[in-house]
This record gives structure tokens, C-alpha cells and sequence, in this order.
């Protein structure tokens, strides 16, 4: 029974992502948001809880990566499909929600067989995209209504989809919690100042958004001596 324990924490992950799925067609796309995050939570705890009972298992990892392709691929490609069919004069602009579930499957099989990730990323990792819809779901005020703010949603959308498989290095959130001396933690530092920027002038759920936007930035400049 221990053994199963990750797999039922991954699988609240996975329902949480075909509800969210389901009520972002609806209409209801903050709903949808806050399940994802929900599935979000979920998928962090699942790994954990393996490591502390000691159970990791190959098809833990893998049911991992097919509840992630549904709550952080599938349910914000609808949440993204309901903003641009509602806004975009041309209904076919929202054609381009559908490539994100197609980039995340990618994305997920590439991560489960390629081995230099351990400690940090290479590409952009799938929940970390699915936050970025999570963000502006959440921000009523900033729904796209004109078609710069449509071609914007497009443009993010496809920009996300290129880093999911792309190779650009994306340091580790994790602290060197043996030494918490500003030089080895710098980035770390600034990264965490920057989000209290963030979330103090915008005071809106677009934060979240603008944080992934913020950590692919910061990134970038970063870790060019890892490409």
C-alpha cells in the first residue's frame, strides 16, 4: 500500500487536470485556473512523498509525465483556447492553443530520457508554462480584448511552446542551504527580490505570469556559460 501512496497523489494531479479541462470548455476558466494550480501542488508533493517513503518507481515517473501532459498541457490549452475564440475576430487564431498539449507531451518525453536535469533545467519546464495562463485567467482586468493583446497571447503562447524543448539552461530554485552566503546563492537572491517587485507593484493574479516570464529572463542571462 506504501508503495501506491505517490501514485494516488499524482493521480488527484491528473483529475485535477481533466475537471479543469472540462470547466475551462465550459466557460469557466478561472475555475479552471485554480485546478491547475491545485494539480500543480499535487505533482510537487507526489515526487517528495516517493523520496521520503522511498518508493520511486519508473511507473511513477511515467504516470507522472501523462498527468502532467492533462493538468499543465491539455487544461491550460483550453483555458487559452476560451480567451482567443472569445476575443479574436478570426476564430481560427485559436488553433494555436492546441500546439501547447502537443509541445508538453514533447517536452515530457524528452525530460524522462535525458539525464542532465538533475539539478536544474534545460527548456521550460511544462507546469512552469501552464502558470503563465494560470496568471492571466486569474487577472479578469487583462483579459486580450483588441488584436495587439490577442497577437501577444499568440505570440507567448508559441514562445513558451519553442522553450518547452528548447535547450536553454534554467537555473535551480533550490538554496545551498550549507552555505546561504549571497555568493552562492546570488541568483537565487535576485530572483526572489525581483518577485516581491513584481508582486508589489502589480498587486494582480498577472504576477504569477509575469514571475515565469521573470525567471526565463533572468535565466537567459545567467546561465549562458551552461548552453
Amino acid at each position: 500500500m506504501k508503495r501506491e501512496i505517490p501514485n494516488l497523489i499524482t493521480l488527484c494531479n491528473l483529475l485535477c487536470g481533466v475537471i479543469a479541462s472540462y470547466v475551462a470548455v465550459q466557460g469557466d476558466i478561472r475555475l479552471a485556473a485554480l485546478l491547475i494550480c491545485l494539480g500543480i501542488v499535487f505533482d510537487f508533493f507526489d515526487g517528495m512523498t516517493a523520496r521520503l517513503l522511498g518508493v520511486s518507481s519508473p511507473m511513477g515517473k511515467e504516470l507522472d509525465s501523462l498527468a502532467d501532459v492533462v493538468t499543465s498541457g491539455v487544461a491550460p490549452a483550453m483555458i487559452l483556447l476560451q480567451m482567443l475564440q472569445q476575443h479574436a475576430p478570426d476564430s481560427r487564431v485559436a488553433a494555436v492553443a492546441f500546439l501547447v498539449p502537443l509541445f508538453a507531451a514533447y517536452r515530457l518525453a524528452k525530460f524522462n530520457l535525458d539525464t542532465r536535469q538533475s539539478h536544474s533545467f534545460l527548456g521550460l519546464p511544462v507546469p512552469s508554462n501552464a502558470l503563465i495562463w494560470v496568471g492571466v485567467a486569474l487577472s479578469g482586468s487583462l483579459l486580450p480584448s483588441t488584436w495587439p493583446m490577442v497577437v501577444l497571447f499568440v505570440l507567448v503562447s508559441l514562445v513558451g511552446d519553442v522553450l518547452m524543448v528548447s535547450e536553454l539552461p534554467l537555473f535551480s530554485l533550490k538554496f545551498n542551504f550549507k552555505e546561504l552566503a549571497w555568493r552562492t546563492n546570488s541568483v537565487q537572491y535576485i530572483f526572489l527580490i525581483g518577485c516581491a517587485l513584481i508582486i508589489v507593484l502589480l498587486r494582480d493574479w498577472i504576477a504569477i505570469s509575469v514571475i515565469i516570464l521573470w525567471y526565463i529572463v533572468l535565466s537567459a542571462f545567467t546561465q549562458r556559460k551552461h548552453a
